[in-house]
């Protein structure tokens, strides 16, 4: 019988280094995802074991408990997943992508990070409607110049128009006309999604251990 070879299995480790610098969460080499957009601070880079992704330098622990922080709503911490499906289709166009922004949490990489300070997550909760309009952003966002331009008219959402002014006018018309069909992908994709814990928009229980 003839014998293969294994194929070498390289740890992230290895990547680590002055272009991949360390997750805020985990500690794992980041690696380049999206390249420098307008209305971002900079490039974006990921987190490959607990899925954190950082806007521009990494600030470090304090830095992205401190966003963590100011999406707290009482007891609980509402994230857009950038582990949701939504994230995996919508890629760049995806509507948590937005000004301002500086940590991309997912729910493995809070977890990581509350643990820091003796904090566990004691629970995750799916937010379909919520998930379903940003579900439903990021597949117009893949048909428009700019970004979040429904979201941004119709809630406090950052949006971040086109440069140019005929281009606002053709994400406005597309925004209108796409409306419908754009809902009509985004339910069984954000269903799937919430079914799969991979939900667009989650709410997370933290507590001490």
């Amino acid at each position: 019988m003839e014998q293969t070879e294994a194929t070498p299995v390289v740890p992230l480790e290895a990547g680590a280094g002055p272009e991949n610098p360390p997750c805020s969460a985990c500690g794992e080499p980041l690696f380049g995802w999206i390249g420098a957009k307008t209305g971002l601070d900079g490039p974006v880079r990921r987190c490959e074991s607990c899925g954190l992704a950082i806007v521009g330098e990494p600030g470090g622990v304090e830095a992205a408990l401190h966003e963590l922080d100011s999406l707290r709503r009482e007891d609980l911490v509402r994230i857009d997943n950038r582990g949701s499906v939504a994230c995996a289709l919508g890629g760049a166009g995806w509507t948590g992508l937005q000004p301002g922004r500086r940590h991309l949490f997912t729910v493995e990489a809070v977890r990581r990070l509350v643990a820091q300070r003796d904090q566990v997550v004691k629970s995750v909760h799916w937010r379909p409607l919520a998930g379903l309009v940003g579900t439903w952003q990021t597949l117009l966002n893949s048909v428009t110049f700019g970004r979040n331009v429904a979201l941004g008219a119709l809630r406090e959402v950052p949006a971040v128009t086109a440069a140019r002014p005929w281009q606002r006018r053709i994400d406005a018309l597309a925004s209108i006309v796409l409306a419908i069909p754009a809902l009509l992908i985004a339910i069984p994709v954000e269903l799937a999604g919430g079914l799969s814990r991979r939900g667009a928009v989650v709410s997370l229980r933290l507590e001490l251990f």
